[in-house]
C-alpha cells in the first residue's frame, strides 16, 4: 500500500504542482509571495501631481479669511431624535445670521453662506444656491454637501469672495457685476491674502507671517521653480532661479539656490499680488518700528524698485562689454529717469561703479581731477552731464520740444523739468556714512536705549585712497593746500552726508541753480543693507527739525526707498583702484584711476568741474532767456554769486550744527581758482 500511494504522488506530478501554487504563489515558497503576482493582475497606475485636483474651500473657510475669530453658536435643535435640525448663528460686525442644516456641520456652513450673502450684491440678481431641500434625506450620508454647497465653492462662490473682497479694498458699496468671467491674478492674491496680513494694522503695513516661497505655493497651484543660471565671477557664486507661474517668469539671485529661490518668490509676489517683504514694511512678529507716519510713507513700490534695479544692471553689462577687465567692482550705481512713473519706458541716464577717492598729491588748480569717485556720487556728475546736454536742446528752436525743460513764465528761474519727470538713484549698497553704521544682523528695530550717542547722524569722512569713513572733528574745518601736499589727508565728506545735501539744495549743482529750479531724487534704491531708521535718518531726518528759512522753491525733500528682492552679497574682494562712469549718449564707457582722479590714458574725464564750467559758459552765451551772459569770474567765484543756492547750503551747514553733529568739511579753495578758457 504504501509503494502504490507512492506510486499514485509520482503519476499525478502536475495536479500536485497545480495543487502547491494554486492562487499564484507557492505555498513551499512564502518568502516569495510579495515577489510574485497573478497573471490576470494589472499594476496599478502610479499617481501623478498633474491629477491632484485642488479641493476647493467652502463657506465657513471664506468667511473666516475675512472676519478672524468667529464664534458659532448652537440657538436650537428641533425634530425627531433620528433626524434632527439643527440652527446655529454666526455674528458678524454686530449682525447675526442664522443657518439650519440636518448636521451642525451643515447648519454652520449655512450661516456662513448667509452672512457671506449680506456683504454683496451677485450678478443678474443670482443668489447663492441653499442646500438641496429634501423632505427624507438621510443626514447621515454625504449626499447634500456633494450636491449642495461644496457645488457653490466649485462654482461662482469664489468668484463672488473675489468681488467682495475688491470691494471691501476699493470701497465700492455696490459692485453688482463682474467685468469678466475670469478675475485677473492680483485680484485672486488679493483675496486669498486679506487674512495673510498683506494688510494694514494702526496704520502701518506689515510684512506676510510667512516666507515667500510657502506663501506662493499657496495662492497658485501651477509653480515651476527652476535654477538657470550659476554665475562665479568675483569669487561670489551667484545662483539664478526662475519662477513660472500662468506661463509668466520672474527671476530672483543670490549666494544659495534657497535664498535665490525666496528673492524669485518675492518678486512675483510684488508683481502678480502688490505683497512687498521690504524692510521699509512692519515685521509682522515684531512690534512696529518706531517710524512716524512721514517715514514709513516713504517706501516705494517694490515692482518699481525691483525694475530700477533690473534696468541699471543691464545697463551695466550692457556697457562693460569688450571691457570687461573693468568689470570689477563693489559698489555699483546708476539714476534712472521715467516720466509719469511708467517704467515700461524708463531710461537709464548713468551706470558707475567705484569706491576710492583721489590721492592728495594729485589734487588740481584747474578742476581737471574727479576729487571723489565713489560710484553714486560719479552717476550724479553724470547725470549733471545730462542735464546739460538736455538744456543745450533748448538752444536750439529745432530741438527745444526734445528736451526735459521747458520755459519757465512765472518764476525767477529761466527752466524748469517738465511735470511728471523723476529721477531715481540705485546704489548697490548703503551709501558710506551714517546710513551704513548699523550691525546688520543686530536686532535693534526697538526703542534705541541711547538716541544721544555720539554715532548717530555724525557727519562723516572718507579716508584719502582707502575705503570706510571717520566722524569728522571740529578742529577739521578747513583744510590747506599746503598742508594737503605736505602729506596730511585730504578728507571728503561721505556719501550718505551728500546725498543729505542734495534732499536740501538739490543734485543740478550750483552752476545750474542759476538756471533751473532745484532737482531733487524722487526715490533712492538699496541693492542691500538697507535699515530704514538709519536710512532715513542719514538722508534726510536727522536735519529735519532744525533746518529753517530755505528759499524757495528749496525744502527738504524725502526721497521714497526700497530695497530690491534679489539683494547683493556683501562682496569681500578687494576694491579696485579704478572705477567706471557711462551717460546716456555716451558711446563708450570712461574709465578712471580714482587715486590719480584722471583716466587710464592720463586725460582730463568728460565730468570734470573744468568740464562742466565749459558747458555752462556755452550756455551763458546762447541759451534764450538769460539775462547775464558773462561769466567774468572764476570757478568758486561764479558758484558763490548763485545766492539762493548759498543760502540753503548754508542752511544746511547750521543745521547739522544745531543738531550737534559736527562741521562740514571743506576742500582747499586754491583748487576753485580757476577761470573759463577762451
Amino acid at each position: 500500500m504504501l509503494n502504490s500511494a507512492n506510486n499514485n504522488s509520482l503519476q499525478h506530478p502536475v495536479a500536485n504542482s497545480s495543487e502547491n501554487t494554486m492562487n499564484g504563489y507557492n505555498r513551499k515558497s512564502p518568502q516569495k509571495r510579495r515577489y510574485e503576482m497573478p497573471k490576470y493582475a494589472v499594476p496599478p497606475k502610479k499617481k501623478t501631481c498633474k491629477e491632484r485636483i485642488p479641493q476647493p474651500k467652502n463657506t465657513v473657510a471664506m468667511l473666516n479669511e475675512l472676519r478672524n475669530g468667529l464664534i458659532y453658536k448652537l440657538e436650537s435643535q428641533t425634530g425627531p431624535v433620528h433626524a434632527p435640525l439643527f440652527t446655529i448663528s454666526v455674528e458678524v460686525d454686530g449682525q447675526k445670521y442664522m443657518g439650519q442644516g440636518r448636521s451642525k456641520k451643515v447648519a454652520r456652513i449655512e450661516a456662513a453662506a448667509t452672512a457671506l450673502r449680506s456683504f454683496i450684491q451677485f450678478k443678474d440678481g443670482a443668489v447663492l444656491s441653499p442646500l438641496k431641500p429634501s423632505g427624507n434625506l438621510d443626514f447621515t450620508s454625504d449626499e447634500h454637501l456633494e450636491n449642495g454647497i461644496e457645488n457653490i465653492a466649485n462654482g461662482k462662490l469664489v468668484d463672488y469672495i473675489q468681488m467682495m473682497i475688491l470691494m471691501l479694498t476699493e470701497k465700492k458699496p455696490n459692485l453688482t457685476s463682474l467685468e469678466t468671467s475670469k478675475l485677473p491674478l492680483q485680484m485672486f492674491c488679493m483675496s486669498q491674502n486679506v487674512s495673510k496680513s498683506a494688510i494694514t494694522v494702526d496704520g502701518q503695513k506689515k510684512v506676510p507671517d510667512k516666507g515667500p516661497v510657502m506663501l506662493l505655493y499657496e495662492l497658485f497651484n501651477d509653480v515651476n521653480f527652476e535654477c538657470i543660471n550659476i554665475d562665479s565671477a568675483q569669487n561670489n557664486c551667484r545662483f539664478k532661479m526662475t519662477v513660472t507661474i500662468n506661463e509668466k517668469k520672474f527671476d530672483g539671485t543670490g549666494p544659495s539656490k534657497k535664498l535665490a529661490k525666496n528673492a524669485a518668490a518675492k518678486a512675483a509676489l510684488a508683481s502678480l499680488c502688490n505683497i512687498s517683504y521690504s524692510p521699509m514694511v512692519v515685521p509682522q512678529k515684531n512690534v512696529p518700528l518706531p517710524i512716524d507716519d512721514k517715514s514709513s510713507s516713504m517706501e516705494l513700490p517694490q515692482i518699481h524698485a525691483d525694475a530700477i534695479g533690473r534696468l541699471v544692471l543691464e545697463k551695466f553689462m550692457e556697457v562693460i562689454k569688450g571691457q570687461e577687465a573693468y568689470s570689477r567692482r563693489k559698489v555699483l550705481a546708476g539714476i534712472v529717469m521715467t516720466e509719469n512713473m511708467n517704467f515700461f519706458e524708463a531710461k537709464v541716464i548713468s551706470v558707475s561703479t567705484g569706491t576710492k577717492c583721489v590721492s592728495g598729491e594729485h589734487i588740481s588748480v584747474n578742476g581737471a581731477v574727479l576729487n571723489d569717485s565713489h560710484a553714486e556720487i560719479v552717476s550724479r556728475r553724470c547725470l549733471l552731464k545730462f542735464l546739460y546736454a538736455q538744456l543745450d536742446l533748448q538752444c536750439n528752436q529745432a530741438t527745444a520740444y526734445q528736451s526735459i525743460f521747458v520755459r519757465n513764465t512765472d518764476g525767477q528761474y529761466p527752466y524748469k523739468l517738465k511735470s511728471g519727470v523723476h529721477f531715481h538713484l540705485y546704489i548697490n549698497t548703503a551709501p558710506c556714512g551714517d546710513a551704513r553704521i548699523f550691525s546688520p544682523h543686530e536686532n535693534d528695530t526697538g526703542v534705541d536705549k541711547h538716541p544721544n550717542r555720539k554715532a548717530r547722524g555724525q557727519l562723516r569722512t572718507k579716508i584719502e585712497s582707502g575705503e570706510g569713513t571717520i566722524p569728522v572733528k571740529s578742529s577739521d574745518g578747513i583744510q590747506t593746500w599746503d598742508g594737503v601736499l605736505q602729506g596730511q589727508r585730504l578728507l571728503t565728506m561721505s556719501c550718505s552726508d551728500k546725498i543729505a545735501r542734495w534732499n536740501i539744495v538739490g543734485i543740478q549743482g550750483s552752476l545750474l541753480s542759476s538756471i533751473i529750479e532745484p532737482v531733487y531724487l524722487h526715490s533712492i534704491v538699496l541693492g542691500s543693507l538697507l535699515h530704514p531708521e538709519h536710512m532715513y535718518r542719514a538722508v534726510c531726518g536727522r536735519i529735519e527739525k532744525s533746518i529753517q528759512g530755505l528759499p524757495p522753491p528749496y525744502h527738504l525733500n524725502k526721497p521714497r526707498l526700497a530695497l530690491v528682492t534679489s539683494a547683493e552679497p556683501r562682496n569681500q574682494a578687494k576694491a579696485p583702484n579704478f572705477g567706471i562712469n557711462w551717460t546716456i549718449g555716451d558711446v563708450e564707457l570712461e574709465v578712471v584711476n580714482s587715486l590719480t582722479g584722471r583716466t587710464i590714458g592720463g586725460q582730463v574725464s568728460r565730468i570734470t568741474k573744468q568740464a562742466f564750467f565749459d558747458k555752462y559758459g556755452f550756455l551763458m552765451k546762447n541759451l534764450p532767456g538769460i539775462l547775464n551772459r558773462s561769466v567774468t569770474t572764476d570757478y568758486g567765484q561764479t558758484k558763490a554769486n548763485v545766492k539762493d543756492y548759498q543760502t540753503a547750503k548754508l542752511e544746511l551747514f547750521s543745521a547739522f550744527k544745531r543738531e550737534d553733529l559736527g562741521s562740514w568739511l571743506k576742500k582747499p579753495i586754491e583748487q576753485d581758482e580757476f577761470v573759463l578758457i577762451e
